[in-house]
């Protein structure tokens, strides 16, 4: 090979490791907000109950809560997106080649990229007729709290970008650090 071919072939691996790198750092990111709303929502359970127990009970409490579940569901499934800990059904693909296995796999990840694609689509359409919705106890605007959707949206295509990239073996499968859980080719695939 020539020092122009290897040049071109470099360049064009670096937005794979670019996009696996950048879904790597994303991913360390969400662990740490995923640990902060599991506290936050422990706080505000905790709080409600015990300003239930004295006869003082903060209504805006049930709220927060509620949007602290749905923030952490969200921020979770992305990152579950990334480890490969999303559901799968393997009854079909444990009867092809190791091949086969490999190719449905990747065509499985085209399709959870599509959805993110679509759903940030059909969020961009949506958020433009709520803005001027509020929440009903805490009175924010509604488009702050439905923000993790677009934002999901963006994440979880990232990370299957990075999972496809992995899976046409164009990086090395990465060790995600961090997380006990987080090579699940044995418990889920």
């Amino acid at each position: 090979m020539n020092n122009e071919a290897v040049a071109a072939r470099s360049r064009s691996m670096a937005v794979p490791e670019a996009i696996v790198a950048l879904s790597g750092g994303l991913l360390r990111v969400e662990h740490r907000v995923i640990q902060a709303l599991m506290f936050l929502l422990s706080a505000l359970i905790l709080l409600n109950v015990v300003t239930r127990y004295t006869g003082y009970p903060i209504y805006w409490i049930d709220e927060s809560a509620v949007y602290s579940v749905v923030w952490l569901t969200f921020i979770g499934a992305s990152a579950m997106t990334r480890m490969r800990l999303d559901f799968a059904v393997t009854m079909l693909t444990d009867r092809f080649s190791e091949r086969g296995a490999a190719i449905f796999r990747a065509i499985a990840t085209l399709g959870v990229i599509l959805f993110g694609i679509a759903l940030g689509v059909m969020c961009w359409l949506w958020l433009n007729f709520i803005y001027t919705e509020r929440t009903q106890t805490l009175n924010w605007p509604t488009w702050v709290i439905y923000l993790i959707m677009p934002l999901f949206a963006l994440t979880m295509t990232l990370h299957a970008l990075a999972n496809l990239f992995e899976d046409l073996g164009l990086v090395a499968r990465q060790d995600l650090p961090g997380f006990t859980a987080a090579n699940a080719d044995g418990v889920v695939n």
